[in-house]
């Protein structure tokens, strides 16, 4: 993939730009985790996503489109009640979504641009990087794939979410097939973490070695 990143000059060297995809609760955190181990500069799109809620203008955005209610007594967006109304609602998340998507790839562009000399890489950890088209600023796309049943599993112990809440968020996304036909790694997360960090560093370093020849 060929990457193409705004206010940057011309000759700076572009660093491998690591997506992250995967259903929910596949451990896409955990994968960017094992990224950040190895040395790399990590963006999490949510992390960013929620950090932008408590930004004045955007806060305001959200408070024209969907009223007081959506803002908690201490003057904060308040995250649950946004959520339940947006994921009951395509024609709601799509205008939640033209809020904070393009905010947060200029999150993204800054992030990249940003990472020091050393830094060896970096991971954007990003559920709907395909969906708001950020994959655009990737020059490589690993997919994090873990049977239904544990995803169900994990959703539940760690967020205490029902099945039916778990189907409505991924229902909001992509389907993990078409997904999983656009990634050029597919990292299994099923096992322990030992098994993971094998896998990762395996990739990782013919990414970076691929990244040097192609220089």
């Amino acid at each position: 993939m060929e990457i193409h990143l705004p206010d940057m000059d011309a000759q700076d060297t572009v660093k491998p730009i690591i997506g992250i995809v995967g259903g929910v609760g596949s451990g896409k955190s955990t994968v960017a985790d094992e990224f950040s181990v190895l040395g790399c500069a990590v963006l999490n799109a949510d992390q960013i996503g929620h950090e932008l809620l408590g930004d004045e203008g955007v806060r305001q955005q959200l408070q024209k489109r969907w009223g007081n209610e959506i803002i908690a007594p201490d003057g904060s967006v308040d995250r649950r009640l946004l959520g339940k109304i947006v994921f009951a609602s395509e024609t709601e998340l799509a205008a939640l979504n033209a809020i904070l998507r393009p905010l947060i790839r200029s999150r993204l562009v800054e992030g990249i641009a940003a990472a020091g000399q050393d830094t060896p890489a970096i991971a954007i950890d990003a559920a709907v990087l395909f969906e708001a088209g950020w994959d655009e600023l990737c020059t490589t796309v690993v997919f994090v794939d873990v049977p239904e049943n544990i995803r169900l599993e994990r959703v539940a112990s760690s967020r205490g979410w029902t099945r039916d809440k778990w189907r409505q968020r991924e229902k909001s996304q992509n389907s993990l097939d078409n997904k999983r036909t656009k990634c050029d790694y597919i990292v299994d997360n099923s096992s322990d973490l030992l098994c993971l960090h094998k896998q990762v560093r395996s990739f990782f370093s013919k990414i970076v070695t691929d990244a040097d020849s192609s220089h």
